[in-house]
């Protein structure tokens, strides 16, 4: 059984040992610079590199630098020998500060070399100034916007922001009296909206407006903190359009209020702790109000004040340097709009002082990213779609003796790593067949997850705008009392059991688990790791003994293929195993010559064991191929198998370029192979089902027939006195066409004595379906329905299927949705009834006709052989986020055979429902003379979640208190 120290995720160690090394060369090397206003130094600029003018010259800052395509970089063009720096449009890039900050920072590059030699299985390195210049390593080239421009500023950066601050709490005050009026009040809504790009997720702030009056920008929040998530921001950016300038400004009934906030919110202990700031944007003030400060502030002063000037006139600036000086504040006056990202970053130098004091070299984890501002994310993402990474940061400080009072922050270090990176270890092929490994931030936030859905849509690059604040609470939905969350959130260790809903297939179906779920912290990071298993998978598992021969003869036969994301060796971690496929460094280290590489023995014992006993179907299969009259039409295109191990077999009957469906069993088809997250759609239906069910399914959308094919699956399980564990699946994928002929060929036929058929589906006044046990058709009269749900063709007969218990409705709720914004009677069966069930006679053959190809082979007797152990236990429409709530469908198990009669006003509309044996399959014959379409349909169409005011504000005071308990001293 799992036990939560079981849990070894990557070396979080090495990773911080590395980060220490580069701010102790950042330190030193900055301590021997001494500053030198008119130093002329050319440095490698990563737009300009390789750039040349009219003359065919290279541009200045620019020259020769060597770029080649490497594999681990994911074949980017890149230098591993040299950084390049870039600097932010708006500024000048030979500026002193930045040419002596450069010059210094050039120490760097020999730190960055060494570090990804000792580990090569880093990726990007950089040194984020606080002079606004970026070094980044290894070299690579940017390439500006269409407009010429790179937006792009190190200090806006979550990762620098949080390295370089601590937590804190934060009342916006804004000045909507009537000078503010125009301008001005668009360069405040500017300002504000820049100050809450520098809040993060331990952050807490509210927004209040002022004139002979106070307005709270959110009314229902007045009085309170909220954290600064992206949703919440987004919000109070929404009401900042709202303000409108009147009046006189009453700064001394603002200054009260936010004292009184921020005192009163420090006492729940429920904000950040830290630090206490309030930040005044104002066109002026006609007084210092010395008495507001020495009754709320002094002689303390631990509320911060940072006074934003907003105009170009300077008449009350002497008041406002002075609240700022007396307040251990900095005052900032802004006049246009480009000033106001520039003059906002200056707070956070002084909120970085008493670290940088007290030399508090702090480790910071970002969540998880998706950072498409850097031209190797975009190209990461054109080329293997969106990369979730976290940042791990660590602030650098002037160490001179001079200025170490001072407090001077140099920039902050980082190191970005891939989330995949932190469950690599967890090895996935213990977890069952629902099982998955998670990881939450301190606030709760998903930091990876199997239900994480950042993108719009699937394909798409445009991600959701709060894709990184997806609650832990919001896929694990079922916790209504936030057992786990909490839990895991204050970074406990422990267990938790409940019974959840897990969608598949894009959501339109359902599985009904129970989920026995283990977590502990992850050490030296904010995070806490979870994994699930679900009961009666990842529990038992088999242990089987091959020779080495033999498994890597079965495992190198050109029809096996292993899991792409599964590790059975570690290939990253030294350059010269990172060009071998799994197989090759399988065989690399059963051979003992290189003890480098390491592996997971039993993962690789077991795929041997797995090769050696699946090894006979590939010869069965040739014999299908050759005896061409069983496959004659070539309806079966293909034969494929998956074991427990992540090892397929997959035999095609037609050449690649005649199947139906040419991404089945691809990288590009990714419910239906083994990824990092899950097994196939496939496996993971026919698990669920009774031993020797076969699971059918069509493989697309509605519309798309011609294109559509149907698998048939099914597990294979070992008996024992415990348990029965799956070992694996096997199925075949064949053209729906060819399904849907088969149905009606054996529709057609009786079991009368002549042959003949008192009534069968070419009968006008019957409709014939066959649904599968989620309600989806897979044939129908008219082919347009294959793929509908049966409720939208009759909803009649589906609602009283419902009402008759054949079928359930389970509820289930997203909330990482995506919404656009532009009564029957029953009774005995009718008599006319009784001559459908000689169609349900004849149709009962199919199945075995169409799964020759599976039940003639002893699939069972792999495992039963002399190799086998015991089975051993271990533990133009704008598209909008919202919350959903929809239904699913499931039949019922135990029920076989169901007939029923529905009135329908002047008629009587009768059906027979009645499960194919050995299969997940249903027919349904429905009268066609009655007419019961006034019924409606029953959809599977979702409904959003509308909450009233009140309940979003309460919403918002849980949410609050929750992450709370999550915040980072």
């Amino acid at each position: 059984m799992y036990r939560a120290n079981h849990f070894r995720p990557f070396n979080v160690r090495r990773l911080l040992s590395i980060k220490r090394r580069l701010v102790e060369a950042a330190e030193e090397a900055h301590l021997q610079h001494e500053e030198d206003p008119d130093l002329q130094y050319e440095y490698f600029n990563a737009v300009l590199i390789n750039e040349v003018d009219d003359e065919g010259n290279s541009v200045e800052l620019g020259g020769e630098f060597i770029l080649q395509p490497n594999d681990h970089f994911n074949n980017l063009s890149v230098n591993l020998s040299l950084s390049v720096v870039q600097v932010p449009t708006n500024m000048y890039n030979k500026d002193s500060a930045i040419v002596n900050g450069v010059y210094w920072s050039e120490a760097l590059n020999k730190v960055f070399v060494d570090n990804f030699e000792r580990d090569p299985s880093l990726i990007w390195q950089y040194f984020g100034s606080a002079k606004g210049f970026f070094r980044q390593y290894p070299g690579i080239k940017w390439t500006p916007d269409e407009h010429g421009v790179i937006a792009f500023d190190c200090r806006n950066r979550k990762w620098y922001i949080q390295a370089a601050t601590s937590p804190k709490d934060v009342v916006i005050l804004v000045d909507v009296s009537g000078s503010m009026k125009g301008l001005r009040l668009t360069i405040a809504r500017q300002t504000v909206s820049s100050i809450l790009d520098t809040l993060g997720d331990d952050d807490f702030f509210n927004i209040i407006a002022y004139n002979e009056e106070l307005h709270y920008v959110e009314p229902c929040l007045n009085g309170t903190l909220v954290q600064a998530d992206v949703t919440n921001k987004d919000h109070f950016r929404e009401h900042l359009n709202k303000l409108f300038a009147k009046g006189i400004g009453m700064l001394d009934m603002a200054l009260t209020e936010a004292f009184e906030l921020l005192n009163d919110f420090n006492q729940t202990g429920r904000g950040s702790v830290c630090s206490q700031a309030i930040m005044l944007v104002t066109d002026g003030a006609v007084d210092t109000y010395d008495a507001v400060f020495a009754k709320y502030n002094w002689p303390d002063r631990k509320v911060r004040i940072f006074p934003y000037l907003i105009g170009r006139e300077s008449a009350f600036a002497d008041n406002l340097k002075w609240m700022a000086c007396a307040n251990k504040g900095y005052f900032t006056q802004i006049s246009t709009l480009a000033d106001v990202q520039e003059n906002v970053m200056e707070y956070l130098h002084v909120l970085s002082r008493p670290k940088v004091i007290d030399q508090e070299h702090d480790t910071v984890w970002t969540e998880a990213y998706i950072d498409n501002t850097l031209p190797q994310a975009q190209q990461l993402e054109d080329n293997q779609g969106p990369v979730l990474m976290t940042t791990v940061a660590m602030p650098v400080f002037s160490t001179k003796n001079e200025t170490r009072n001072q407090g001077i922050l140099l920039g902050v270090v980082g190191t970005d790593v891939p989330v995949s990176e932190l469950l690599k270890a967890i090895p996935k092929w213990k977890l069952g067949i629902h099982g998955y490994a998670f990881a939450i931030t301190n606030n709760g936030y998903i930091l990876t997850h199997p239900d994480m859905r950042p993108l719009y849509e699937e394909g798409k690059k445009r991600k959701k705008p709060n894709y990184s604040s997806v609650d832990l609470s919001e896929v694990e939905w079922e916790d209504k009392e936030h057992v786990l969350r909490n839990a895991m959130v204050n970074r406990k260790t422990g267990t938790f059991s409940m019974e959840v809903k897990k969608t598949i297939d894009k959501g339109r179906r359902v599985l009904v688990l129970h989920n026995d779920y283990y977590y502990t912290d992850i050490e030296e990071t904010p995070f806490s790791l979870g994994v699930a298993l679900s009961r009666g998978h990842g529990k038992y598992f088999f242990r089987g003994s091959v020779t080495i021969e033999e498994g890597l003869h079965d495992l190198e036969h050109p029809d096996v293929a292993l899991a792409d994301e599964w590790t059975y060796c570690n290939t990253d971690e030294h350059p010269e195993h990172r060009y071998l496929s799994q197989t090759e460094a399988i065989k690399l280290y059963l051979s003992g010559q290189e003890p480098h590489l390491k592996c997971d023995k039993e993962l690789v014992q077991e795929v041997l064991f797995d090769a050696v006993v699946t090894a006979p179907l590939e010869a069965y299969w040739t014999s299908l191929a050759l005896n061409k009259s069983e496959n004659s039409d070539k309806g079966v295109e293909i034969a494929y198998l998956g074991t427990r191990t992540g090892l397929s077999r997959i035999n095609l009957f037609v050449v690649p370029d005649q199947l139906t469906s040419q991404d089945f069993l691809t990288a590009e088809d990714k419910e239906g192979v083994f990824t990092a997250d899950h097994f196939p759609l496939w496996y993971k239906r026919a698990a669920e089902q009774v031993p020797g069910t076969f699971i059918y399914s069509l493989s697309s959308h509605p519309g798309n027939e011609n294109k559509s094919v149907v698998l048939a699956s099914t597990a294979i399980q070992l008996l024992d006195e415990r348990k029965s564990p799956i070992a694996a699946a096997v199925g075949i994928q064949m053209k729906l066409d060819f399904f849907q002929r088969k149905f009606w060929t054996a529709s057609r036929q009786c079991a009368a004595l002549d042959g003949k058929c008192s009534i069968s589906c070419d009968n006008d006044d019957i409709g014939c379906y066959l649904i599968d046990n989620n309600g989806f058709i897979l044939v129908a009269e008219e082919n347009s329905l294959t793929g509908m749900f049966f409720g939208e063709v009759e909803g009649a007969v589906m609602s009283r299927l419902l009402a008759m218990d054949s079928f359930k409705r389970v509820t289930l709720y997203d909330f990482q949705a995506i919404c656009k914004i532009d009564a029957e009677s029953s009774g005995s069966a009718h008599s006319l009834l009784d001559p459908y069930f000689a169609v349900f006679a004849a149709v009962k053959w199919l199945l075995t006709e169409l799964v020759i190809f599976l039940v003639e082979f002893n699939l069972y007797s792999w495992w039963y052989s002399d190799l086998t152990a015991k089975a051993q236990r271990i533990g133009r429409t704008m598209l909008v986020p919202c919350d959903t709530e929809y239904p699913a469908f499931v039949s019922e198990r135990t029920i076989k055979e169901t007939t029923g009669n529905i009135d329908c006003a002047d008629c009587i509309k009768s059906f027979v429902i009645q499960q194919i044996p050995s299969s997940n399959l249903f027919m349904v014959v429905v009268d066609n003379k009655c007419d019961c379409r006034d019924a409606g349909p029953v959809t599977m169409d979702p409904i959003e979640i509308m909450y009233i005011l009140y309940q979003r504000r309460e919403g918002w005071r849980r949410g609050e208190e929750k992450r709370g308990e999550g915040k980072r001293e």
